[in-house]
């Protein structure tokens, strides 16, 4: 199996499918590149099965017309609870002070009823690591791996040629390009946006 960013990618592709087949309302994910080092304090810091999974309660609430997040998105609320609970997370009594009930996890029936897409997810999610850690000794990978930087941080506007946009982290669009669903062509950061490396 590759361990490139591109296969991942295309991993976290199947596994949101996947989902899409038990909640079709569900909408696609545009770039699932953006996944990849993206790290959220509300949303889960570790790239899982289970963060995938929250990812798309938040999918189907935005769907759905549904205001499931507040203080800039950091407090999941009661709202965000009740499509948890559709897509079979389980979640604590009470909600954390500052992120609500954005502290989700998978329940025994989507555990069962997700086991061959969870186990490949984990495969997949096993060899990248292994692919992006190996040979550290030897490599550069510029400040953000030397103080330990989760690959969350700014982002910036990237464009693509149809005139689409997302906001990305540099260093997530560098691991791979991301392609634009509407043309096909890669987003990239336009020339003359300050892209800070911190």
């Amino acid at each position: 199996m590759s361990t490139t960013p591109p296969v991942l990618a295309a991993e976290l592709a199947q596994a949101w499918a996947d989902i899409q087949r038990h909640h079709p309302e569900l909408p696609d994910l545009a770039a699932p590149e953006s996944l990849i080092g993206e790290s959220s304090s509300a949303c889960g810091a570790e790239l899982s099965f289970e963060r995938l999974l929250h990812e798309a309660v938040h999918g189907i609430a935005a769907s759905r017309g549904v205001r499931d997040t507040s203080r800039a998105g950091r407090y999941h609320n009661r709202r965000f609870l009740a499509i948890a609970e559709e897509l079979g997370l389980d979640h604590p009594e009470e909600p954390h002070p500052s992120s609500g009930f954005s502290l989700v996890t998978l329940n025994a029936d989507a555990k069962k009823r997700y086991r061959p897409t969870i186990e490949r997810l984990q495969r997949a999610l096993k060899a990248h690591t292994a692919a992006t850690t190996a040979d550290t000794a030897r490599s550069f990978r510029g400040p953000a791996a030397r103080h330990g930087s989760s690959g969350g941080g700014v982002r910036v506007k990237a464009v693509c040629d149809c005139g689409r946009n997302v906001r990305v982290v540099p260093s997530v669009l560098a691991q791979a390009p991301i392609m634009c669903g509407g043309c096909g062509k890669p987003f990239r950061i336009p020339e003359g946006v300050a892209v800070g490396v911190g």
